[in-house]
């Protein structure tokens, strides 16, 4: 886990850098390895809600711009620019997802989700929908991984959604219920555990 290092940087030195490397696309975080700076006091929670010295970040902008240079190292979560690199809070998962389209039916259903700071993944092989339910209350906790090891929380009505499109198929010799997207199934709870409506 993050230390809780002095921040030798502030969000505004970060958000210069991150402005100053911003090109066409996400920048490439992954090929950068800066030295370590710090822990900024920047908190993501678990809604979506970013912010910065217990302040919500109002500018969505900012939000956006921030969410580009965010990696995941670990369990750790970092902002990185070519020269500055410092540890942030995130309470669940970096992002939300709030809404999903649907194309197709049966094994040609494509679900494309867009988050909260309007990124897109394609539900499939290279971007899974996973579930992991809470051990006391069985509460699901849905989420889609967006790209490169940074997921986003399946909001509660697009997982309600998702439970309509659902269907039972057999992974590993069991009954799953779960839902399909680009060729793949993505098992939400043994089909067993099912209730009746």
């Amino acid at each position: 886990m993050l230390t809780q290092n002095t921040v030798k940087v502030t969000a505004e030195s970060i958000l210069a850098s991150a402005k100053a490397a911003k090109g066409r696309g996400l920048p490439p975080v992954h090929k950068w390895n800066p030295d370590f700076c710090g822990n900024l006091d920047m908190r993501i929670a678990r809604d979506g809600t970013w912010f910065y010295l217990g302040t919500p970040i109002g500018r969505p902008e900012l939000v956006r711009l921030f969410s580009t240079i965010l990696r995941k190292d670990g369990d750790d979560y970092f902002l990185i620019t070519p020269v500055e690199k410092v540890g942030i809070t995130v309470e669940d998962a970096p992002f939300v997802a709030v809404d999903f389209e649907v194309e197709g039916t049966g094994p040609e259903q494509v679900l494309t989700f867009l988050t909260n700071v309007a990124d897109q993944a394609v539900a499939g092989p290279d971007h899974p929908i996973r579930v992991v339910r809470d051990p006391d209350t069985g509460e699901p906790s849905p989420y889609v991984l967006v790209r490169d090891r940074l997921e986003a929380l399946i909001d509660r009505k697009s997982f309600y959604r998702l439970v309509d499109l659902g269907e039972t198929a057999e992974v590993d010799g069991t009954a799953w219920f779960g839902v399909r997207s680009s060729g793949a199934f993505f098992p939400i709870i043994p089909a067993d555990e099912l209730t009746a409506p």
